[in-house]
């Protein structure tokens, strides 16, 4: 059964024919004939820098051991499942906002931090010179006025909606083959890439009058049925990507190219308080268990804490912290400064000389577009939108799905419970049992998901595995919404079709279900 057919490139409008996202077609992408031995992670002393963390007692660590133990229990659900954020879970909306709440459990103080993080988050920034100073300094190449025109009611975004249609909250990353920096030489199998010499990091499809935008994106789709147990069919979207109106010339001849959508933002200040010995603690490289299953952690350079740290964040986990994560965006996707990205000219190199000696917002009273008092506003709202309550938990057929995504498989990536650190200064983060179903780790998924663009040290079939929680309201917050990094799939059962690699037994049985079984298992993750 052949369901796993890469996505394709093909000519732009401007007949450049884009490099082709196969293996073979990147000698970045090569087999070294003498490869490195498996790195030793111990001896990194990751740790966690950016956590002031709280030492657990014996008696904690057997209590969390035993709380996070997998169950075998189908019959009710688990102490504490209806909350998978903790005491951060909040009721479950019925309308758009259902991912746009604070954490439950903030004060007063907090709850008004969040809203101004908010109001940021949602800020429309404008080129500069304005008279607006603290909204001035957009682009002057970018994808997007704020943060939430990709996050939509900051869940996931939209594919492209026809050939003229921009800023669909998807861009293309564009890296070339490169040397690993010097400060992660220590990072034995870490994958050296470098931006374009011309169009750096990522596309833009945005810039002001006068200088030009560097591409639109375009996506085509074919289809491909799939049969499945029980005279059914589901039909698969293959995409094909193009660059068309490329505004600086051709890309690198060894350009690689991927697609990125716009993900949830729930959640994630739970799973960056997550133990990074937890976490590595489900890496198996080497499958010593023989179970298929070898996943393995993602490693980058921390700019706030100067050291090597476990990535956690974004589609190949190549981001270490929130922080980090949000100022990257800022820079990368609005073209606004930071302090920890301070070029106010974004992601433009120094072939784009109109983009880079436009006006910009840098120099007043900010220092940077956006300064550090209010990149922490943004950070505190990132990692405080909740999670939903699940709903209809104690179904029959919920739990009966429930059973099946087990005896699928599919919780040796998806994994359900953690239990975060405790935390100084955190207390809402502090100590919850929270349900994201994920490792963080990454897996190999196959040549049909392979975007053939290292990151770290993910490979181009490497991404890490997408947190489930809130997965059930995706369509409801954002009728729009579709699934997988890049948003091919339409429905839930198409994303599970399109697992492959390591994931291939798990897709095989639920392949295999009876018809009711299928519709079960997805009533589960509906649930979510």
């Amino acid at each position: 059964m052949h369901n796993s057919t890469p996505p394709k490139w093909k000519r732009s409008k401007s007949k450049l024919l884009l490099a082709a996202a196969l293996a073979a077609a990147s000698p970045a992408l090569a087999q070294d004939p003498t490869p490195a031995p498996p790195l030793d992670l111990s001896a990194l002393s990751l740790g966690d820098p950016h956590l002031n963390t709280l030492p657990r007692s014996a008696a904690e660590q057997a209590r969390v051991a035993n709380v996070t133990a997998a169950t075998q229990d189908f019959t009710a659900p688990e102490a504490f499942e209806d909350n998978p954020g903790g005491s951060t879970t909040v009721r479950a909306r019925r309308d758009d906002e259902a991912f746009s709440q604070h954490s439950a459990n903030l004060s007063f103080e907090q709850e008004l931090e969040f809203k101004l993080g908010n109001g940021l988050f949602k800020k429309i920034w404008v080129f500069a010179p304005a008279s607006t100073l603290a909204s001035d300094g957009l682009g002057p190449l970018y994808n997007a006025r704020s943060c939430q025109r990709c996050h939509i009611k900051d869940g996931r975004g939209a594919t492209p909606k026809g050939p003229d249609y921009r800023s669909a909250s998807m861009f293309l990353r564009i890296s070339t083959p490169g040397e690993p920096p010097q400060n992660l030489q220590a990072v034995t199998d870490y994958i050296g890439t470098a931006p374009d010499p011309t169009y750096g990091g990522q596309l833009q499809d945005f810039s002001p009058p006068g200088i030009a935008p560097e591409y639109r994106l375009g996506v085509d789709y074919s289809t491909r049925s799939i049969p499945l147990a029980g005279g059914e069919t589901a039909e698969l979207r293959i995409p094909s990507y193009s660059a068309a109106e490329l505004g600086y010339g051709p890309l690198h001849p060894d350009a690689m190219l991927s697609p990125r959508m716009a993900p949830p933002m729930i959640g994630l200040g739970l799973l960056e308080a997550i133990s990074t010995a937890d976490i590595l603690a489900n890496v198996d490289e080497g499958d010593s268990n023989g179970d298929g299953i070898s996943g393995r952690a993602n490693l980058s350079w921390s700019r706030e804490y100067q050291q090597i740290m476990l990535g956690r964040f974004g589609y190949k986990a190549g981001m270490p912290t929130l922080h980090q994560q949000s100022a990257a965006a800022f820079s990368g996707d609005i073209g606004i400064s930071t302090p920890l990205f301070p070029s106010p000219a974004g992601d433009c190199t120094a072939a784009q000389t109109r983009c880079l000696s436009a006006p910009h917002g840098d120099g007043d009273v900010r220092g940077s577009e956006i300064d550090q008092a209010n990149m922490d506003l943004v950070t505190f709202y990132s990692r405080n939108l909740a999670v939903p309550a699940r709903r209809d938990s104690d179904d029959a057929q919920v739990l009966r799905g429930k059973e099946l995504f087990y005896a699928s498989g599919c919780t040796s990536c998806h994994t359900p419970k953690f239990v975060t650190q405790r935390l100084a200064d955190r207390p809402e983060n502090s100590f919850q049992l929270i349900w994201p179903y994920s490792d963080l780790l990454l897996h190999d998924m196959g040549e049909g998901l392979a975007d053939n663009r290292p990151e770290g040290r993910a490979t181009g079939r490497e991404w890490r595995t997408a947190p489930l929680w809130g997965i059930g309201l995706t369509k409801q917050v954002n009728p729009d919404a579709t699934y997988l990094h890049d948003g091919r799939a339409r429905s839930l059962l198409e994303a599970i079709l399109w697992h492959g690699g390591e994931a291939k037994p798990a897709r095989d049985h639920v392949i295999s279900l009876s018809p009711d079984d299928r519709a079960t298992l997805i009533r589960f993750l509906e649930s979510l």
